[in-house]
């Protein structure tokens, strides 16, 4: 493997495998130029090519574009270090692909923690007349799967006590999010282990402008099992504001019209006949009308849009191929090259080597394309002739991708949230989508948006189905799944761990109010 110290420059084809490498395991990294954030591989898409010798990364998002020549690159620490140059500059610095968007030093975090931690104390203290403070902490707790970036108290007057928890400003806002999931832990574990009081619910602590996700979760909880406060602390006056949690706010959400699958597999037969010709098993996407995404098993290999043909700057098709965000345009001076990178990654993909990164890359979307093929392997119920995945709904400046939106037999709507590994989010992150389903339903904005053309949808509330494999279900998803609102019709949906040779129902478990509702 190439490292900084080595003495030959890397080349454009091992800098090309070792981030197919690093990105089938951290598709989300951030790349840091000098410590300082430039882009979010989320959000932009990397090229590298040769010139003079000389191996260039050309990275590019909505907010900025950079080329930079690699000297040399390393793994190490979970990271991808390179050592660039910028044109003009003969000083190498470091770019760094970096698993995490948090790039504050450990002791900077943990200052941070510790004096918001004696605010909220402050701030609990002036606000809750008659309430002493029984409980404070910011320790992790692995077993019961707390972390130290949320504040946690109890707080507690007579026979009466509310879980707390808090989160700062110096956070960022996925973690934030993520506060109401780990507030609902901390409200379980308060009832459990405080069994001399009633404690009556959570109140719930957020930065100023960051609480609408948690407003809108909490609009959706159970209200017989637990009194839901949220609140936003503003730390340098230490003000609060107090919002209303029965209601979800204003919900920006938008669908974007599902494109003519049909033209757009039409528009794009040379492409599509280029792809197959070398992997025949690939999948033609339709992402838009202009843009197509060829898949294996769930991970995209090639692609191809319309674009301006540099001759004629009339459109034109351009295929390209690369491992998710890489895009390498095929031109007549690289067939070759074209045909021996998709034949290298298919032969990894479809290898049945676990310890391969590129076997192992998108799990949830290799599960969500056999689901697309056959959603009757999960419910019966379910309607096979209307499958949508990865349907983009945005609310505010947030993309979301819902996995799968279909129908059941009798038209009424299900939301299919995925997960490959133990995630915490699970429930919640199935609640998002599920109001955001609810909410254009209700306006009857799916049908006006090309899906579910000639199709009768029913009135009733979605269904939320919630997909993992057995042994990859959270301890805590149950925990989570009690507080969900009776009007929400959930079913935890346990696959077999061998679900590359087929996808298989262990178990099920619906929401208490199920049977009553058959």
């Amino acid at each position: 493997m190439a490292s900084l110290s080595s003495a030959s420059p890397i080349t454009p084809t091992a800098l090309t495998r070792m981030l197919d490498e690093y990105l089938a395991s951290e598709p989300s990294a951030t790349v840091l130029e000098d410590d300082v954030p430039l882009f979010h591989l989320d959000d932009c898409r990397y090229s590298i090519s040769e010139s003079n010798g000389k191996c260039l990364l050309h990275l590019w998002s909505e907010e900025r574009n950079i080329v930079r020549r690699v000297l040399d690159a390393e793994r190490k620490n979970g990271s991808l270090c390179l050592s660039v140059q910028r044109f003009g500059k003969s000083q190498p610095i470091v770019l760094e692909f970096c698993a995490t968007r948090d790039s504050r030093s450990a002791s900077a975090k943990k200052a941070s923690r510790a004096l918001y931690a004696k605010l909220l104390k402050r701030v609990l203290t002036a606000n809750n007349p008659g309430f002493r403070i029984e409980a404070l902490s910011t320790s992790m707790d692995l077993e019961r799967s707390f972390s130290p970036i949320y504040t946690r108290a109890l707080i507690r007057r007579g026979n009466s006590a509310f879980a707390v928890l808090g989160v700062n400003a110096t956070e960022l806002q996925p973690s934030i999010d993520a506060a109401l999931g780990f507030g609902i832990l901390w409200l379980e574990a308060c009832r459990r282990h405080a069994p001399q009081c009633l404690v009556e619910g959570l109140k719930l602590f957020a930065p100023p402008g960051t609480s609408a996700v948690l407003r809108q979760r909490m609009a959706h909880l159970n209200r017989e099992l637990a009194k839901w406060e949220l609140h936003e602390l503003e730390e340098r006056t230490e003000q609060l504001t107090t919002l209303d949690t029965t209601d979800a706010g204003n919900i920006a959400t938008r669908l974007v019209h599902a494109p003519d699958k049909h033209s757009a597999l039409q528009r794009f037969g040379g492409s599509i006949a280029q792809v197959l010709a070398v992997v025949p098993e690939a999948e033609p996407v339709v992402v838009s009308a202009t843009e197509l995404a060829f898949r294996l098993h769930g991970l995209q290999l090639a692609g191809a849009r319309i674009g301006v043909s540099r001759d004629s700057f009339r459109p034109a098709e351009q295929l390209y191929f690369g491992v998710r965000s890489a895009e390498f345009p095929v031109t007549d001076d690289n067939q070759e090259s074209f045909r021996e990178y998709l034949q290298y990654i298919r032969d990894r993909r479809t290898a049945r080597d676990h310890s391969d990164p590129i076997h192992r890359a998108v799990p949830e979307r290799w599960i969500e394309s056999m689901i697309v093929r056959d959603v009757t392997v999960l419910d019966s119920r379910l309607d096979g002739q209307h499958v949508y995945s990865q349907v983009p709904a945005f609310a505010a400046c947030d993309r979301a991708m819902i996995d799968v939106l279909t129908t059941t037999h009798d038209g009424r709507l299900a939301v299919l949230e995925l997960k490959a590994d133990e995630d915490i989010h699970l429930p919640l992150q199935g609640l998002d989508y599920w109001s955001r389903v609810r909410w254009h339903h209700r306006r009857e904005e799916f049908q006006k948006f090309g899906y579910f053309t000639g199709r009768e949808l029913s009135k009733a509330y979605p269904l939320l189905l919630l997909v993992a494999p057995a042994l990859r279900v959270h301890p805590t998803t149950d925990q989570i799944l009690q507080y969900l609102s009776p009007e929400i019709d959930w079913t935890l949906l346990a696959i077999d761990e061998r679900w590359r040779d087929g996808i298989r129902v262990i178990f099920r478990k619906h929401s208490p109010h199920y049977a009553a509702r058959r």
